[in-house]
């Protein structure tokens, strides 16, 4: 036989075997996500049967995609059963568990995410060298010759000092606002096929690199990195996620895998909007350090400085990027113990 024949006898096999099991993987995932109440008797049952039906993918269709939809439909049933059994549920469930395994599950998105926004910054640093208006261009002339205005007298980052009327709170409740609004819009506008939100990631990006360096090319590079990151490792990283998740909503009825376009849709969108309420906290907590603390920057010991700016991009860092990854290895070496436990309770 030859090896053409033998890829499409593959094919042809794998097509079947998908036409034969589709209607029990979709039935387990409507019953995963629906609001409604499930037995975790039930879903056990439905539990195993997944699991022998990746096992079998695994071994006969190793290079095919359901592989990874099964693998998801997995780890989310994990998460739905323990959850139960454990009664693990409420914000706890949601920070400690929920979260990470919905990052981990997405992971690509929000790599992709990444990878968008530091090629945004390249683009906007080396655009600004070859072309000097470029800046101005970008940032507006206004904000270019205040900024200039503001070197010459000796504090150029006077635009984070605190000149509200009603003094930091009330910086601090604009900032906060503005921030959610900016992190939503960049969510939302995913709506269409991703492309909104990658539309904000161009212009953010290529701003934050064409930013960056009119203070290098100022003299003033070190003192920018201090003051503008110290709330902005926080703003800028969940800006990121937030686009990540749009891009996940977006693209979720362009390539719905097996699923309709709905299911598709409502599955990655929920799971989008999820990722998008969690990083609420850290957009408040960017802007309680822009509204009390950025503006004494310039003044503060550069260790602490350090410190914040490190401090945050790790923290968040750390729970966004490396923290899925320990759930999710948890979560698997528990998964044999569940199906040991459910067999037992079946006998």
């Amino acid at each position: 036989m030859h090896i053409f024949e033998i890829q499409t006898t593959n094919k042809l096999r794998e097509a079947a075997f998908i036409k034969q099991n589709k209607e029990k993987w979709l039935e387990f995932e409507k019953s995963l996500y629906s609001s409604g109440e499930k037995k975790p008797e039930r879903l056990a049952d439905l539990f195993i049967q997944i699991n022998n039906d990746l096992a079998y993918a695994q071994t006969y269709y190793p290079k095919s995609n359901v592989i990874r939809y099964l693998n998801g439909l997995a780890t989310t049933s994990y998460h739905k059963i323990y959850g139960q059994r454990k009664s693990k549920k409420g914000l706890a469930g949601f920070w400690a568990y929920e979260v990470p395994m919905i990052m981990f599950q997405y992971r690509k998105y929000f790599y992709f995410s990444f990878a968008l926004f530091f090629l945004m910054i390249i683009i906007g640093v080396f655009s600004s060298i070859y072309e000097p208006q470029f800046v101005r261009s970008i940032l507006g002339d206004g904000y270019v010759n205040m900024t200039e205005d503001n070197i010459q007298n000796g504090d150029p980052l006077a635009v984070y000092n605190n000149t509200s009327t009603f003094g930091d709170f009330n910086s601090f409740f604009l900032i906060a606002m503005n921030n959610l609004r900016v992190g939503l819009m960049s969510f939302l506008y995913g709506l269409f096929g991703g492309i909104g939100s990658m539309y904000f990631m161009l212009v953010n990006g290529v701003m934050v690199g064409s930013f960056q360096y009119m203070f290098f090319e100022k003299g003033h590079f070190f003192l920018s990195l201090r003051t503008i990151w110290m709330h902005g490792a926080m703003e800028i990283f969940a800006m990121c996620i937030e686009i990540g998740a749009g891009i996940l909503m977006g693209t979720s009825y362009i390539f719905p895998g097996i699923l309709t376009r709905w299911q598709a849709f409502f599955q990655k969108g929920k799971a989008a909007l999820k990722i998008v309420i969690s990083t609420i906290p850290f957009t408040l907590a960017a802007a309680l350090i822009e509204g009390y603390l950025t503006q004494y920057a310039n003044e503060m010991p550069i260790v602490l400085a350090g410190f914040i700016v490190l401090g945050t991009f790790g923290f968040i860092s750390w729970y966004y990027l490396i923290y899925p990854h320990f759930v999710f290895r948890k979560s698997q070496k528990d998964i044999s113990y569940l199906l040991k436990e459910v067999a037992y309770e079946k006998d």
